[in-house]
């Protein structure tokens, strides 16, 4: 058997922005330190941080009064903002720089009184923390072609639209093809909210499809990007799989198997990935590993002040 990995491996530059916050912040201020959601959406991160006491919470008023809280890197809505304001809580934003340019041009949209279709999954978070940034009586939220079909936008209205960053890159220019039938004039962002890190590993995993008969995405049940990728895969036709953790695959999977891809998502620390290799190589003797540059290995972000 030979293992083929994704050029795209380890963080995206938008994660090591939010754990190198938290990472800082523990060895400054020490535990407990609280976030407010899961710092990024990987069982094994949220694991580790936990077992160094960080305490995540879904609502501000778990956090006492006047201690410490950082906002996960899928952002938050300015209500929550104002709300660690009156609480008097010492915050530190560690949303993505990609997710807050798209909360920069929600804010535009809504200033110019533009319609403003908001594409993405309900319910998640970045989702949620990118609806706050647009007026309610702008705002219109779709997840699919049959939900623009069913847009009831006046035929005088300018109508604008944003994305949730880790969406099919495919999908997402489909969908927007398809808002721009209904509405000609349709105004966008100057460049696309899609995030180069969910570019760049749904094309990774196009390129495995080549040439492997199975691909294996590394990603936890939560993350958006990283079922995008198990999505991309089986779209090429290439049976493709899920796992949280190196001992979740199953390795009757491979039985059979010449040649499997594994790639994973941008809030998947490498050691997930070194874990899989390790027990496939194990489990099949003489298993050869093939490893690409990674295009994004010199992308980083400045962090803010701790």
């Amino acid at each position: 058997m030979e293992i083929y990995l994704a050029k795209t491996q380890g963080f995206c530059a938008g994660v090591s922005f939010a754990i190198d916050i938290v990472d800082q912040a523990l060895r400054k201020y020490g535990a407990p330190l609280y976030v407010y959601h899961e710092i990024v959406h990987n069982t094994y991160v949220v694991n580790d941080f936990r077992n160094r006491g960080v305490i995540f919470v879904e609502d501000l008023n778990d956090v006492p009064q006047g201690e410490r809280v950082i906002f996960s890197a899928h952002g938050v809505p300015p209500a929550v903002i104002q709300s660690a304001q009156n609480r008097k809580l010492k915050y530190v934003d560690a949303t993505c720089p990609l997710v807050t340019k798209v909360h920069n041009e929600a804010t535009k949209f809504s200033a110019q009184r533009h319609a403003t279709v908001l594409i993405g999954h309900k319910g998640h978070q970045e989702l949620i923390g990118t609806s706050g940034y647009v007026d309610p009586g702008l705002l219109y939220i779709v997840e699919n072609g049959t939900d623009i079909d069913n847009l009831d936008i006046g035929p005088g209205a300018e109508v604008a639209f944003i994305t949730q960053t880790t969406l099919s890159v495919d999908e997402t220019t489909a969908m927007i093809d398809k808002l721009r039938k209904k509405f000609p004039n349709l105004i966008g962002p100057p460049r696309s909210d899609l995030c180069y890190a969910t570019q760049n590993r749904q094309d990774a995993v196009k390129d495995l499809a080549r040439i492997c008969d199975i691909i294996i995405i590394c990603g936890s049940p939560k993350s958006s990007n990283s079922n995008r990728l198990r999505e991309t895969g089986e779209k090429q036709g290439v049976a493709s799989h899920i796992i949280d953790s190196a001992e979740e695959l199953d390795m009757k999977l491979l039985q059979g198997k010449k040649k499997a891809g594994i790639s994973s998502g941008a809030s998947v620390p490498r050691v997930i990935v070194d874990q899989l290799v390790q027990r496939i190589q194990e489990h099949f003797p003489g298993t050869r590993v093939n490893a690409f540059e990674n295009p994004e290995k010199n992308i980083v972000f400045a962090l803010p002040r701790i």
